[in-house]
């Protein structure tokens, strides 16, 4: 323990470090990661940018919410509000590839199954859909329609713009409390370092400023509806899996989102 300590101490910081010293490579590492934008200056230098490029999730999901924002403003004065939240949600699916809710469904195929643990993650790495994942897709993507659907349209706009930024800290948070469940293998381990915490607690202090210059909603409700799914889907995971692993972390950015799109129905219904 003790000849660890030095080392690993060591270790901790070059995250962001590195982050901070190559802000465009680690920047695009996660953008090519998180979105289908095709973008290939310096692509073949990614592995060594992924682990930095955490630090600019939340920012990542800032952009791909103003570009979904920007669509929508574009199209408002054309469509009701109803059919503004349907093509909002297939922009922010569509940039990103579908990503997180094929991690949601993997996740929810694996955790609701009545299998020990080793089985339940050989079940989330099938490429097929069971019936549990088919059901939380539609609970989710229903939940969000719902919540975006009865916005007024300049709220729905806020909405689009705040959502993927919260989304994508969960997935920070998530990893800074919960070890990696799968050994030697697995998505994670792209990302996985010494320095989670420290790169999920930087990116929530500017996460925290760019929502309090905007006063998109309040602040406590918004603390409220990214805490609470990823605490209770953290413990989930944890004694189901034993901690997270690459679907679980895209499941927590779709569950977060629900619960920010409700924290907006709740926020401007008072």
């Amino acid at each position: 323990m003790e000849d660890g300590t030095p080392a690993q101490s060591k270790t901790c910081g070059n995250g962001i470090k590195k982050a901070f010293s190559h802000p465009i490579a680690s920047f695009l590492a996660g953008f090519r990661f998180l979105t289908i934008v095709p973008i290939s200056w310096k692509q073949d230098k990614d592995q060594h940018y992924f682990k930095a490029s955490l630090l600019w999730f939340p920012l990542l999901g800032l952009c791909i919410g103003g570009i979904t924002s920007l669509f929508i403003s574009l199209v408002s004065g054309y469509l009701p509000g109803s059919v503004l939240a349907v093509a909002g949600m297939i922009l922010l699916a569509g940039i990103s590839g579908c990503l997180h809710l094929d991690g949601l469904a993997d996740s929810f195929d694996g955790l609701l199954s009545s299998r020990p643990r080793k089985r339940a993650l050989e079940i989330m790495r099938d490429s097929h859909v069971g019936a549990m994942g088919v059901l939380g897709l539609i609970f989710v993507l229903l939940g969000k329609y719902a919540a975006l659907s009865s916005l007024d349209p300049i709220v729905m706009l806020q909405a689009f713009i705040l959502i993927p930024m919260t989304g994508r800290l969960a997935i920070l948070l998530s990893m800074a409390i919960l070890p990696y469940a799968r050994k030697n293998d697995g998505l994670g381990l792209l990302f996985y370092s010494p320095d989670s915490r420290y790169i999920a607690l930087f990116a929530s202090l500017y996460v925290f400023v760019i929502v309090t210059f905007f006063s998109f909603v309040s602040i406590l409700l918004l603390i409220f509806a990214i805490l609470t799914p990823l605490f209770l889907f953290s413990f989930w995971c944890q004694r189901k899996l034993g901690g997270a692993t690459g679907d679980t972390l895209g499941a927590i950015c779709e569950l977060t989102e629900l619960s920010v799109a409700v924290a907006f129905c709740v926020s401007y219904s008072v």
